[in-house]
């Protein structure tokens, strides 16, 4: 079997695979540094062999990973494929990046509220189950108690009053 060629072998991955190439290859990425604007068009110049499409779903992948927003929010100089610094963090990015940090915790806490909720709605209902059962098999046991008892009431009063 023949080896893919650098271009097939870079079509083959998925944009989460390629994200973790890129990663080890580039310590801008590994690092979770606040990338340069245009960054994609520095990585199409040094690996033309990766997927445009799936290289911008990587670079979403990426910047908006909560690490990688974290590092922007704190950040004052974004950095090119090589390691130089490239441009400052505006202050409209260091909002931007602290604004979907907050909607991420905060769709993450309502989430475990909601799961919190599902959770005692589910425990309150087995119990409601469990309780239907009870008064259940105790109705059950007082009517084979009844059933259990005509015989003798028959043999007392008389099979002649019956």
């Amino acid at each position: 079997m023949e080896e893919p060629t650098q271009q097939e072998a870079a079509v083959l991955p998925t944009s989460k695979d390629m994200l973790k190439a890129l990663r080890k290859e580039f310590p801008v990425f590994g690092d979770f540094k606040p990338l340069a604007i245009g960054i994609d068009k520095q990585l199409m110049a040094q690996r033309p062999d990766l997927d445009k499409k799936r290289l911008k779903a990587a670079m979403r992948f990426h910047t908006q990973s909560i690490p990688y927003l974290k590092a922007l929010q704190n950040a004052e100089t974004r950095f090119n494929l090589d390691g130089t610094p490239s441009a400052p963090v505006t202050a409209e990015q260091h909002e931007l990046a602290t604004q979907k940090l907050r909607e991420h915790f905060k769709a993450k806490a309502e989430k475990h509220k909601a799961e919190k909720a599902a959770e005692a709605a589910q425990a309150a209902a087995a119990a409601a189950e469990q309780e239907h059962l009870r008064k259940l098999a105790a109705l059950a046991g007082a009517d084979v108690a009844l059933q259990d008892a005509i015989p003798g009431l028959v043999a007392v009063v008389g099979a002649a009053d019956w």
